[in-house]
């Protein structure tokens, strides 16, 4: 074995205003699969992580609920824990960045920025809520966009043009939380001058700190000039306060990474018998021999590969070793979106399926890339049921009977050494593609090695052999064997699947370790094996997706505040839910259409395009009905539209109204349509 290392492994901060959902996991499941590999190689690994706490969602989500920010993110975090602890993320220490070890060390590293030069501060104008009386993040004002004149759209990019700006070019603009017309306010705030950092970040993204795509990707950026980081936000904001300042936050992402440091500080002072400022000091000195990595997805590269090492250069503390980014997670090869209804709590797989049939699904599917891992669904339930059931645990079934007839007792003979040999072998493949974060490499190299034992197995059919006089020793012996391939694929798999592993070490009756290389065991009793995995069924599978469906559609109708994106946040871009009177609804004018054409969208995936007949006036419509009906089955059929929908600009053109249709999707989509009499044009009342 290699000599013992201290490393500290953080994932990103789980933001407290929302449930954990399975795009979430996969870096939750990734990080705990490295540190469980760490682990049980003999290093020194420490793994911690922490709510992240701050922002203006959360003190607006807290006074929707009637709620303290403080009961609010308790609440979140109590949630966030046991749906980790159930998914068998195995956290040395799982924090809150609204600590007073965060507040003391913000306060520390802002003080240093400060006295090294690196703060500036200046006046800046923004838009302000006059009704709420705060300060509105681009991400809180909607209006007409001024390009394409498309109505509702956020305040720094339009979704239908996809057009940039200000949101002072807004149209009518409007804050999300009130209503209310922002005005423009100036204030004074902070920033870090990143700038002055650009020759050290240059140098630290070249040194393999990063995955050589992503320090392609900060070339890029860093070529084109970096600009002054604000770092404060103004009350009212649940936060830390600044330093000497009054009515100055800490933007919520400059104290997030800090917290990384707070939860291993708060995990030091649980520990007997240390010191735990020298500790701290040895690992995160600037001349620090330990090891420390961050996991995090590609969408806040900037904050950890840019922001993060230059603040710890400036506070003289240590960078880190590697920042491993992740892709994001598709499921049927679409993107997940809350606005789509395409994600799976956390809670809502709990309540159908084994965890580690995720956690196994995703190691075979990650890679030390940033490519986006899709969950197949069909392909989930098929991979598992093959490898883990049909393969792994199937090894186990078939063997484990005879050696308890014969007294319970583990041959010493190794029946095929040549055999035995391969799994001794893959021990340090296995091994470096682990530390590599190869885990697809690793499964697939585990896999080949169960096909192994499954074929051998299967040309010796020890089930035959006992049928035959004399043959006692030898089906002893193959039967050890396949007991002991069983060993090596389970100590292979715990960083994957610790809680099979556990229970196999209950039939094993040993505890699996690897410190050192796999070998064989023989002379020794074993107990009577119980079934470890069943297989998936479809139908569970089927019920989560639907138990998520309609936890989704329950979140949007109670929700007000969510639906708005914020700038401190990864909040999806939802659209409001509100109550409309008569008067409104009688504005909608349905009417009558005749569908003369109708025709596929290239480059669309949902999309037909009809050109509706209104009794001599003809709409153009883009309609996601695609996956429903062909072309030619419409054309000549009647439907409802709405006739006075403003033109909507799309990417593949101009849709002038909407036709009306109900269903829960794909092929069970069905369009309205008028009674047999009808006229095109007609008045739908």
């Amino acid at each position: 074995m290699t000599e013992r290392r201290k490393i500290l492994v953080t994932s990103a901060l789980p933001y407290a205003n929302g449930s954990i959902h399975l795009g979430h996991l996969v870096e939750y499941i990734q990080t705990d699969i490295w540190v469980r590999f760490q682990k049980m190689r003999g290093h020194d690994c420490t793994y911690v992580c922490a709510d992240d706490a701050h922002g203006t969602a959360i003190m607006l989500k807290a006074e929707q609920l009637g709620l303290t920010p403080d009961e609010q993110i308790a609440k979140v975090k109590a949630e966030h824990e046991k749906d980790f602890a159930e998914f068998l993320v195995n956290f040395d220490n799982f924090h809150s960045t609204h600590s007073e070890e965060n507040r003391e060390l913000s306060g520390l590293i802002y003080g240093r920025l400060k006295d090294n030069g690196h703060i500036a501060s200046r006046k800046i104008t923004q838009a302000y809520d006059p009704e709420k009386e705060l300060f509105l993040a681009d991400r809180y004002i909607k209006g007409t966009c001024p390009k394409c004149k498309a109505e509702d759209q956020y305040g720094d990019n339009c979704e239908v043009c996809s057009a940039t700006y200000s949101p002072t070019e807004l149209i009518n603009p409007k804050s999300v939380i009130s209503g209310a017309t922002p005005i423009e306010k100036d204030s004074e705030h902070f920033f870090f001058k990143l700038p002055e950092f650009e020759a050290f970040l240059k140098d630290w993204t070249r040194a393999g700190h990063l995955q050589d795509e992503v320090a392609n990707k900060l070339a890029e950026w860093l070529d084109s000039g970096l600009q002054e980081w604000d770092i404060s936000r103004d009350a009212p904001y649940f936060g830390f306060e600044i330093p000497g300042e009054t009515g100055k936050y800490f933007y919520v992402w400059l104290d997030a990474p800090i917290g990384y440091m707070a939860s291993f500080k708060n995990y030091l002072s649980q520990q007997d018998g240390i010191d735990v400022e020298a500790t701290f000091d040895e690992y995160w000195n600037k001349d620090s021999d330990t090891e420390l990595y961050h996991f995090i997805g590609k969408d806040i590269v900037n904050f950890h590969a840019l922001f993060w090492p230059a603040m710890l250069s400036s506070a003289q503390f240590r960078t880190p070793t590697k920042v491993c980014v992740h892709g994001f997670l598709t499921v049927n090869g679409k993107k997940m979106s809350k606005s789509r209804g395409t994600f799976i709590n956390a809670r809502s797989y709990l309540d159908h399926l084994n965890p580690e049939y995720l956690r196994y699904y995703f190691a075979a599917k990650l890679s030390s890339s940033v490519d986006d891992l899709d969950l197949n669904l069909e392909d989930f339930v098929q991979r598992v049921n093959s490898d883990l059931v049909g393969k792994v645990v199937n090894i186990a079934s078939r063997t484990a009977k005879f050696i308890q007839k014969a007294g319970g007792t583990l041959s010493s003979t190794i029946a095929d050494a040549e055999l035995w040999q391969k799994f001794v072998d893959a021990d340090s493949v296995i091994a470096d593609l682990y530390e590599r974060r190869e885990f697809a490499k690793a499964m697939r190299e585990i896999m080949a090695l169960a096909d192994a034992a499954n074929e051998y197995i299967a040309a010796q059919a020890p089930w035959s052999l006992a049928k035959q006089e004399g043959t006692e020793q030898q089906v002893l012996d193959i039967c050890t064997l396949g007991v002991n391939m069983f060993r090596a694929l389970l100590t292979y798999l715990t960083p994957v699947l610790p809680k099979l592993s556990q229970d196999a070490e209950a039939f094993l009756d040993e505890t699996l370790s690897w410190e050192a290389p796999i070998s064989f065991r023989g002379g020794e009793n074993i107990n009577k094996f119980k079934p470890l995995l069943t297989r998936i069924e479809m139908a569970k599978v089927d019920a989560m997706v639907e138990d998520s469906k309609q936890e989704l559609a329950a979140q949007q109708s109670n929700s007000t505040d969510e639906a708005a994106a914020d700038a401190d946040s990864e909040l999806s871009k939802e659209p409001l839910t509100e109550e409309i009177n008569f008067d409104d609804f009688a504005k909608v004018d349905l009417r009558v259409a005749l569908i003369a054409k109708a025709e596929h969208v290239e480059g669309a995936n949902k999309l037909l395009r009809l050109t509706l007949d209104l009794g001599g006036e003809t709409r153009n419509v883009f309609s996601g009905i695609k996956s429903a009906y062909q072309p030619e089955d419409l054309e000549g059929k009647l439907t409802v539209m709405v006739a006075n929908l403003a033109p909507r600009k799309m990417k593949f053109g101009v849709s002038e109204g909407m036709v009306l249709a109900a269903g829960p999707g794909k092929k069970e989509i069905y369009l309205l349509e008028p009674h047999s009499g009808a006229k095109p044009g007609q008045r739908v009342m």
